[in-house]
């Protein structure tokens, strides 16, 4: 049990993992004095904030947090010390006593005294990363103010560097993590904190205006909207802190030489801290979403895997045995184990997987494995790996890498450009439940299938005028420009799984259509052109609805086909002239123009 330990935020699933470890004790003796002593773990499995709070505590600045000194204080190194001395004599204790309580309470004592110096270090930092508390108001900016020592205990921050130091200053970190953390997104989420008060509002299901409308009518309780700002205001500084704190700086990937900006997932984090908390030569095992192999925001992630840990395995599980209860049957995910320090060159993998039993038998000679030159050809800006399942998978993709990447702007060629528009929260107020005059439908994703803009009918309307005051770019004159909303276009489905029929789905759009920012759209444009290129939209839809860039998508995107994953597609550009072309085009063309709104189309192409 000396070598046995584990932090979470919340004290009651400590006291649930000291009584399971306890349970395991005794189911695995086999007589009475295999049981006595019972080990003591009150000082192993401890309650606190694993994502806040010093790795490493310096001697000068616990000295100088200090109100006023006196030759009674003792150094941070004594602390140690002491604070060592005394667990060591509580945990070899014999029996549980009285003295055990009062030494106990001693060590608390001790440590009360210490974690509020320590706290005091913490927030230094926060200021010295200009972080400020943002309260929350019913209405304009937060109002923000210097952080206080209260705001830091609030915290409840876990001073690894404190209660470890044995383990992180004398032996460098750990020798191995095992862990699943969370794997929630760090921002306010109205629906479920208004779940809370109200049976009509529902997280999944419930159309934007619907909740609106009942959030409104909750938040005349004051009671409600108290609540409601409170919990708004305890998220902006502790997300700061995530964003600029230097144990966190693979957080924010750089693509480009530009951030990109992203959510907070815990999980992310996670992945990260247990990188900092290992010794050279450590190793972790940690069971987290399969973004950590696809997605933009992990892209810093994996170049800190792939460059300071040796993968030692990528075991990928569906849940359509629900592995994980109240999980989505299509979610994915990730047993990752790494070894930190060294640098990986290839890594066992294994995609797609339904039983948990195949982790007994993983990594083997049979594994396929991933070669990172090849992930960095294949997605040089985000690093994504791709979910190959034989080496078959791999000569394909090796083959596409013949053809330019979508995002490469080709003189003399087609090039393409991805927009999206009306935001189904950020722009609501401009939505409209009912059509009218100068009113254009807003599409959504599951508006569209392939070649079909007629899959599903509109719920909302936009003012046309609105519309187009909104799209225009900032401090852009209207001076009655064609705007993309008015010529034919492409459009695909954001949310994109590649556990669903097909991932890409694209079709075109008739002309005075809005889109949400679910429905993403496409414009092709010949460098010399400015107007768009409607044959070489219809050739481009044709190819990105194929069985192989399907197939070549399907292997790289988990909930969300992206910007980055089509600009870093590799696709023959062909133009007018070139073989299969013009065949292509009158094809795709007999597909799409089935409607009066086409009529146009049909005739200039």
């Amino acid at each position: 049990s000396d070598n046995l330990y584990g932090v979470d935020i919340m004290p009651e699933a400590v006291e649930i993992a000291k009584l399971r470890l306890f349970l395991a004790l005794v189911s695995a003796a086999e007589n009475v004095s295999d049981l006595e002593p019972l080990p003591n773990i009150d000082f192993n499995i401890m309650a606190g904030n694993s994502l806040i709070g010093l790795l490493r505590v310096d001697d000068a600045e616990y000295e100088g947090s200090r109100a006023q000194l006196n030759l009674f204080h003792k150094t941070y190194r004594q602390v140690l010390e002491e604070k060592n001395r005394l667990i060591s004599i509580y945990r070899h204790a014999t029996t549980y006593s009285q003295n055990l309580q009062s030494l106990r309470d001693e060590i608390a004592e001790k440590k009360a005294s210490a974690i509020e110096n320590i706290n005091k270090i913490l927030l230094e930092d926060f200021k010295q990363l200009k972080i400020k508390f943002e309260q929350s108001q019913v209405s304009g900016k937060p109002i923000k103010r210097t952080l206080s020592i209260a705001d830091i205990e609030a915290l409840k921050p876990f001073h690894w560097g404190y209660e470890f130091d044995e383990i992180l200053h004398q032996r460098g970190g750990f020798d191995a993590i095992i862990t699943n953390p969370p794997w929630e997104v760090f921002k306010p989420d109205a629906k479920e904190f208004f779940a809370d008060h109200s049976k009509l509002v529902t997280k999944k299901k419930m159309d934007i205006k619907s909740f609106e409308k009942e959030q409104k009518k909750l938040l005349q309780d004051i009671d409600v909207s108290n609540a409601w700002l409170e919990y708004q205001s305890n998220f902006p500084h502790i997300s700061a802190y995530y964003r600029s704190a230097e144990q966190y700086k693979n957080q924010i990937s750089i693509v480009n030489g530009k951030k990109v900006g992203t959510d907070i997932n815990l999980y992310k984090l996670f992945v990260e801290q247990c990188f900092n908390l290992l010794r050279r030569g450590g190793e972790c095992g940690i069971v987290i979403p399969s973004g950590i192999y696809t997605d933009l925001g992990t892209k810093q992630l994996r170049e800190m895997l792939f460059s300071q840990t040796q993968v030692t395995g990528l075991f990928c599980l569906e849940n359509r045995k629900t592995i994980f209860e109240g999980v989505h049957k299509s979610f994915k995910i990730v047993v990752l184990t790494f070894e930190k320090d060294g640098i990986t060159t290839e890594f066992p993998s294994a995609f797609m997987r339904l039983d948990v039993d195949e982790l007994q038998r993983f990594p083997s000679a049979d594994s396929l494995q991933v070669n990172v030159e090849l992930v960095r050809k294949l997605s040089p800006d985000s690093l994504s790996v791709m979910e190959f399942k034989n080496e078959g998978d791999i000569r394909i993709a090796e083959k596409m890498l013949q053809f330019p990447l979508l995002g490469e702007q080709i003189e003399g060629k087609w090039n393409l450009r991805l927009t999206a528009e009306f935001h189904m929260t950020n722009d609501s107020h401009l939505f409209k439940q009912e059509p009218g005059k100068g009113r254009l439908p807003l599409y959504e994703g599951k508006m569209i299938h392939q070649f079909s803009h007629l899959w599903g009918k509109p719920k909302y309307w936009i003012d046309d005028d609105e519309g187009r005051k909104a799209l225009l770019k900032r401090n852009e004159i209207d001076l009655g420009q064609k705007l993309d909303y008015q010529t034919y276009r492409l459009a695909f489905r954001d949310i994109a799984r590649n556990t669903d029929s097909r991932t890409m789905i694209m079709t075109m759009l008739p002309r005075e259509v809005f889109c949400n920012h679910k429905l993403p759209t496409a414009v092709i444009k010949y460098s010399e052109q400015l107007k768009p290129d409607c044959q070489a939209e219809l050739f481009f839809m044709s190819v990105m609805n194929s069985y192989v860039i399907d197939c070549a998508f399907r292997q790289r995107v988990t909930t969300n086909l992206t910007f980055f994953f089509i600009y870093q597609m590799p696709v023959p550009r062909l133009t007018f002239g070139d073989k299969y072309f013009t065949d292509i085009v009158q094809r795709a063309a007999k597909l799409i123009c089935t409607a009066p709104e086409f009529d146009e189309l049909a005739q200039e192409v």
